[in-house]
């Protein structure tokens, strides 16, 4: 995860706000966590995340070799079970309009025919998580207001089309409408670079970098992605599909991490 996500606050006014609004003695907590624990706070107070009982036993039934790692296994036990409480999809869809999607690690590939067209979508979910919106910290309630945490990754676009391949590489523009020649346009994402060659890609394949070519160009070729499939729309459900598989990939890695530490 980037910087703004994974790293901890270490801001002292921060850290008393983020105390009074969430109850948290963890001032060094990131964003995830803080995310977590003031949208579902309710949510935990009504049902407990572990019951007493249940977490006397587990912490009785291990021992640990130093305290450090009693600390972090003990803690990783509730956060891997609030961290299940806040995810929105338990299964990572198989399709995702008209194209089938295949995981790997922290790759997602999507695939589909279109004519004799085959178009090929990639991506990488390390490092592209990000509240939706900044923090914002109202001064006079002692609240914090944290956005949706979500996943906008850089993504390749491969039309294929017998031994030629037209790619495209695009990212979600910070702002709507950020890119393209008409700033009346509300594209939530952009193109970053063009290229067309035949066979395998390599290093001596032109591109040229989407912000520097013909505006009306640009929008031509936004609107042919459009045709293809790849719209504003398509983009949003590509976010949201992005964000449940990273997730479910923080999640895997917090079970590995406890089993890793406990020595099972």
């Amino acid at each position: 995860m980037n910087g703004i996500v994974r790293s901890a606050f270490r801001a002292t006014a921060l850290r008393g706000v983020l105390s009074s609004s969430c109850g948290s003695n963890n001032s060094g907590q990131p964003i995830r966590a803080l995310w977590n624990m003031c949208s579902h706070r309710q949510i935990a107070e009504i049902t407990p995340l572990i019951s007493m009982p249940e977490l006397h036993d587990l912490r009785a039934q291990r021992c640990y070799s130093t305290k450090a790692e009693k600390e972090l296994v003990e803690f990783l036990a509730e956060e891997i079970v609030a961290e299940k409480k806040a995810q929105k999809l338990k299964m990572i869809p198989t399709t995702l309009d008209g194209f089938s999607v295949s995981l790997n690690g922290a790759e997602v590939n999507l695939e589909k025919k279109d004519g004799t067209d085959t178009i090929y979508i990639s991506f990488n979910v390390n490092h592209t998580v990000d509240a939706d919106s900044e923090t914002e910290m109202n001064t006079n309630s002692n609240s914090v207001d944290i956005g949706e945490m979500k996943s906008k990754p850089n993504f390749t676009v491969d039309i294929v089309r017998g031994n030629q391949t037209l790619g495209f590489s695009c990212s979600f523009n910070n702002q709507v409408g950020a890119s393209g020649s008409d700033d009346n346009y509300n594209d939530i994402f952009g193109i970053d670079e063009i290229t067309l060659y035949e066979g395998n890609h390599n290093e001596k394949v032109y591109s040229v970098a989407g912000e520097i070519i013909d505006g009306y160009l640009y929008d031509l070729l936004m609107n042919y992605l459009e045709e293809k499939g790849i719209s504003n729309e398509f983009a949003e459900k590509l976010i949201e599909l992005s964000t449940s598989y990273e997730h479910t990939a923080y999640v895997s890695l917090l079970e590995g991490l406890s089993k890793f530490t406990s020595g099972k």
